[in-house]
């Protein structure tokens, strides 16, 4: 009897209760409730999941090198093979080997400007690697600002529509905002979080392959120091 009486007493029980059951909402609607603050956390998606696809198959494949192409490079260097490692050089085509083939062309100068020389092509592929990372890191940060944009619009939408119903005020009248605040602070964390994992997984991949290329650098320059046999 008493739940009865409260079903009779509270309007907004008895229309939930008049729904169907098993109602619920696929992505896409619930995506759709969330307004057009939508569409430019979707556009922030797309553009993290291309840079960051992107930028993780340059740097895996900046790293493929085998440890026998810098020892027969080495080795064809220390027996006056000039030639041969830099065909070697040219052939694998990868940021460490470009440059020991600038240090290479710069043989019978000073070490120093040697050095200078790798150190000035290890600069260029290492700007080549990070291209786009300001971007995701900026993903990273935009994607929940417009989320809160969108929960603060959303709530004034509400509180909108709660002034104009006067006393006739309705869940489903107040839902559409509440939906739009809710859906789109959702998202923007969502984007945000995962564009900032992505960034800092290209940032560590990059600082592993110029402690590659330093440590070959460091290598090659030892052969040069060595003294001539």
């Amino acid at each position: 009897m008493l739940a009865l009486f409260l079903l009779q007493m509270n309007p907004a029980v008895n229309a939930l209760a008049a729904q169907p059951e098993g109602i619920s909402l696929n992505f896409i609607d619930l995506a759709l409730k969330g307004g057009w603050i939508m569409i430019p956390i979707l556009v922030l998606s797309l553009i993290g999941i291309y840079i960051f696809g992107d930028r993780y198959i340059a740097v895996r494949d900046a790293s493929k090198v085998d440890a026998s192409v810098i020892n027969e490079i080495h080795r064809n260097v220390s027996d006056g093979k000039i030639d041969a490692a830099l065909a070697i050089c040219r052939s694998t085509n990868k940021p460490i080997t470009r440059m020991i083939e600038k240090g290479i062309t710069r043989i019978g100068r000073p070490l120093n400007d040697v050095n200078a020389a790798i150190e000035n092509v290890g600069n260029l592929e290492v700007s080549r690697l990070e291209k786009g990372l300001p971007v995701l890191a900026s993903v990273a940060g935009g994607a929940p600002m417009l989320g809160f944009l969108g929960t603060v619009t959303g709530m004034i939408r509400a509180f909108y529509d709660m002034a104009n119903a006067g006393n006739n005020i309705d869940i489903t009248l107040l839902s559409s905002g509440i939906y739009e605040a809710m859906v789109t602070t959702v998202a923007g964390l969502v984007v945000g979080v995962l564009a900032y994992f992505c960034y800092n997984i290209l940032v560590s991949k990059i600082e592993g392959l110029i402690f590659k290329m330093e440590a070959t650098t460091t290598e090659f320059m030892d052969l040069l120091n060595e003294p001539v046999k």
